[in-house]
């Protein structure tokens, strides 16, 4: 199972089976995918920059909230949560996706914007990777993500939707402040995190992914 980070919230997951696009976003982003293909879309909520499927070919099926979904051989379970800390009051509600490939269980946070209830730790559970938003603004910020991190103890997180050059005009952190919040102090980025049930990490290990279109 392959990991590609496109940038923003979107990541290509690849098994054996199907490929997987996550809150795909529009040409004007500041992001140079190239084509996008995909057998499964997910989308965590509709804001543009998170929801623009039309820009996936090979007529993807779309997932676009809470419920279970079985597609190409693939589990997804939708979960409802808020993109900010009072009950969706301000920005309005988010869904969080668990996703099985290939043995690996992947956990999407999407625009997360609060830490998680217990019920909804237990309702999760098990998260072999976490893609976390880090950036903060409209969603966690980094002494946020450490926490979600401490509640979900995943074996591997890669985190997204923050501050880059290709996103200058965004309000977001660089990743360097959820770093140093983790205590890294140094973190070398990598073209795509590939895992398999064996090759995970034993105990939380962060990855840091190149975005697309370079660094």
């Amino acid at each position: 199972m392959d990991i590609n980070w496109l940038g923003h919230s979107c990541f290509r997951i690849k098994g054996r089976q199907a490929a997987i696009i996550t809150d795909p976003y529009p040409p004007d982003l500041g992001y140079t995918p190239g084509k996008l293909t995909a057998d499964i879309v997910t989308i965590s909520h509709r804001h543009p920059s998170h929801s623009y499927s039309q820009g996936v070919g090979g007529e993807p099926k779309l997932v676009a909230g809470p419920g279970e979904y079985e597609i190409s051989g693939i589990l997804i379970i939708g979960m409802p949560t808020f993109h900010d800390a009072v009950g969706g009051k301000k920005r309005g509600k988010n869904t969080v996706y668990l996703m099985e490939v290939d043995g690996v269980t992947i956990c999407h946070l999407g625009d997360l914007g609060h830490i998680l209830s217990v019920e909804q730790v237990e309702e999760i559970d098990n998260v072999d990777v976490l893609l976390l938003p880090v950036g903060g603004g409209s969603t966690l910020s980094a002494s946020m993500a450490a926490e979600v991190i401490r509640q979900l103890e995943p074996k591997a997180v890669v985190p997204m939707h923050f501050k880059t050059p290709a996103l200058k005009s965004r309000e977001l952190d660089p990743v360097e402040k959820f770093l140093k919040e983790m205590g890294i102090e140094r973190l070398d980025s990598q073209p795509k995190l590939s895992l398999t049930p064996s090759s995970l990490p034993a105990s939380t290990q962060v990855f840091l992914l190149d975005y697309a279109g370079g660094k």
